[in-house]
């Protein structure tokens, strides 16, 4: 196995053109895994964990960029103002794997139960790859094609993702086996546009790829201008409404039974899950802690 370190971003797209089957590695947190266990044996890998330009955060004309190479770790601490990404961002296993994970591993890898990528869907993120042929920004629901399926092509590396930032109060929230360092059984992402009146949300280990819920996001969307609540936060949705839209999220899901759980659980936990979001969001625009 050959293991190459590029210096910069130029001569890490040169290796990338001149060995189109090299692995990257930025944290390492799933390829290692894979090499441990004998799952893959790649012929080379290059360590772009020590590439400035795929670090860092930054706001850009009234959208974010994430560097590829940002660990979660960074992410809480820098990125306060996108709640739902600092959220599934502690859920990432340990201190130690959130010092070294990055969002950018998460798209690599492609994991239907990766923590970060319902927030990227809920986002309508874009990601940003590049080549020695240039660069293209592709659609976080054309990037991702099915477990551990991308678009990215082999001389392509993940730069980072974008997206606009959107107005409203939002959360992650996912469900386990246990409370703490566990693949999810159901992650779940519920983002408010304030200023396009519109509730999104997102499900990960629920299909082959992240998913995201028009059905349910219509309803509540809807219903909310019919009861005047973009208007006056303080007003009330029925609880049945509450119920309705939850019901309608759990039927973007398309779950299996596997050794984490069965698929009637995982749709009875998109329901909870959705229903506790809407209300967290809710109360959230009522007391104004969202602004």
């Amino acid at each position: 196995m050959d293991v190459l370190l590029p210096r910069t971003l130029e001569e890490a797209l040169d290796q990338k053109a001149a060995h189109p089957d090299a692995v990257c590695l930025a944290g390492g947190t799933d390829v290692m895994v894979e090499i441990n266990f004998g799952r893959a044996r790649p012929g080379t890998i290059i360590d772009v964990s020590h590439l400035a330009e795929l670090k860092g955060s930054r706001r850009e004309n009234g959208r974010w960029f994430l560097g590829a190479g940002e660990p979660y770790t960074q992410v809480i601490r820098k990125m306060a103002d996108v709640k739902p990404l600092v959220e599934a961002s502690r859920s990432v296993g340990s201190p130690q794997i959130r010092n070294r994970g990055t969002v950018g591993g998460n798209l690599g890898t492609a994991s239907p139960a990766g923590d970060a990528l319902p927030v990227l869907a809920a986002f309508d993120t874009e990601v940003v790859l590049a080549s020695r042929r240039g660069r293209r920004n592709v659609q976080w629901n054309q990037f991702l094609k099915g477990p551990k399926k991308t678009s990215i092509e082999k001389d392509e590396l993940i730069l980072g993702t974008r997206w606009s930032h959107v107005r409203g109060p939002g959360s992650f929230s996912k469900i386990g086996t246990r409370n703490a360092m566990v693949i999810s059984l159901v992650g779940l992402c519920l983002v408010v546009d304030e200023d396009g009146r519109r509730v999104r949300v997102a499900l990960g280990s629920v299909a082959p790829t992240i998913v995201r819920a028009p059905e349910g996001e219509d309803f509540i969307s809807q219903l909310m201008t019919e009861a005047g609540v973009w208007d006056d936060p303080s007003r009330s949705i029925p609880e049945s409404a509450c119920d309705e839209f939850a019901t309608r999220v759990a039927r973007a899901a398309r779950p299996i039974d596997d050794v984490r759980g069965t698929a009637v659980y995982r749709t009875h936990a998109c329901k909870v899950l959705a229903r506790r979001s809407l209300r967290w969001a809710l109360e959230d625009r009522k007391l104004g802690t969202w602004l």
